[in-house]
């Protein structure tokens, strides 16, 4: 079935003027990212693990306000693509989501609400960024139970004040156990 997903993939880009991308190509990238995103995922939900049991909620936010964009700028130096999260109600709004992005976000909230499992919420596509050829990847980030702790209904009054300075214009509250938190982005420049 992947197979037949990157053939048909490489014959989009193809049709959309991108230059011939073969389909082993594809699922490679396809591959490639996920693991980066999955990658991403595990650093990140351990130094929120660890901040939490240690530290409590509000160490964890520090953890997301500076270890999950190094980890990001990490993973995006070590491959060469643009790695990062996104979300339809973004804390930091350097991850607001492109139109590209919020295209792939508004999908999954619809295809979660017809009863597709949250393990089968990615997309991938090439697409003009910038005037150039790209593969782009996303991957839906499911809302844990580690996660509600700071972006739950019912945040403690040390949490609130700490978002609040640090993120004056958050938006990533209220969220659900299995609600869909945002996504993991990956772009990757095609020659």
């Amino acid at each position: 079935m992947r197979t037949l997903i990157a053939a048909i993939m490489a014959a989009t880009a193809m049709a959309s003027g991108h230059p011939a991308i073969a389909a082993d190509d594809i699922e490679a990238r396809v591959e490639a990212s996920r693991a980066v995103a999955k990658d991403f995922a595990q650093t990140l939900q351990q130094a929120l693990q660890t901040a939490l049991a240690t530290d409590g909620p509000v160490a964890a936010i520090e953890v997301c306000n500076v270890a999950a964009p190094a980890i990001a700028a990490q993973q995006s130096s070590a491959h060469g693509w643009q790695v990062g999260r996104t979300s339809l109600k973004p804390r930091n709004p350097a991850n607001t989501p492109d139109a590209w992005q919020r295209t792939v976000l508004t999908r999954f909230e619809t295809e979660k609400a017809a009863g597709k499992p949250m393990a089968a919420l990615e997309s991938w596509e090439v697409v003009d960024v910038d005037g150039k050829p790209a593969f782009r990847y996303m991957k839906a980030i499911p809302t844990g139970e580690v996660c509600l702790s700071c972006h739950g209904s019912n945040l403690v009054p040390d949490l609130t004040a700490k978002l609040a300075a640090l993120y004056p214009a958050d938006q990533a509250t209220g969220y659900t156990l299995g609600d869909i938190r945002g996504a993991f982005t990956v772009t990757q420049p095609l020659p």
